[in-house]
């Protein structure tokens, strides 16, 4: 799925915790966005793809080196070091996380339609990839449906909230 759905993914789910403090909640929204940290191998791709020698860095890591579980520890740890409310923003962190990993599993099929596996247990099982024959296309209309839904969402809970 799109970062800009993640991201509002990240933000249902930190506000669905109103104790949580802005920091808490920073972190939480972001957790939803970034296992796509992979992806920015596009712009070096980009850069250098009239070159001598042209990168692959976002078709060689993207969905590999930030979707699997070691990076859901690492961000959690992270997480733990900069919450006040340790358990439970740890706890919604490592939920936003996964909601990232079970939306690009459910719809993140490429446009050429190549599926995007996860290779949930890397680095210490790299026999191990997540798939789901039914994924949607990136462009397919359920990720338009569920970013409008999330998108709406975040504006009546900000209406809501007085912002």
């Amino acid at each position: 799925m799109s970062p800009i759905t993640h991201f509002f993914m990240g933000w249902a789910v930190a506000n669905s915790a109103p104790s949580l403090n802005k920091r808490e909640r920073a972190l939480v929204t972001w957790a939803g966005v970034v296992p796509d940290v992979d992806g920015l191998g596009i712009i070096a791709d980009r850069l250098t793809r009239n070159s001598s020698h042209p990168l692959n860095w976002w078709g060689d890591y993207h969905h590999i080196l930030a979707h699997n579980l070691c990076f859901a520890l690492i961000v959690a740890a992270v997480t733990a070091v900069l919450a006040k409310q340790r358990v439970k923003t740890t706890f919604l962190v490592l939920l936003s996380f996964h909601l990232h990993l079970l939306a690009d599993l459910v719809g993140a099929r490429g446009p050429d339609g190549e599926q995007w596996p996860i290779p949930y247990l890397l680095p210490f099982m790299k026999e191990v990839q997540l798939t789901w024959s039914g994924q949607w296309a990136l462009n397919a209309w359920p990720n338009f449906v569920v970013t409008a839904v999330l998108i709406a969402i975040a504006f009546i809970g900000a209406r809501r909230s007085g912002v």
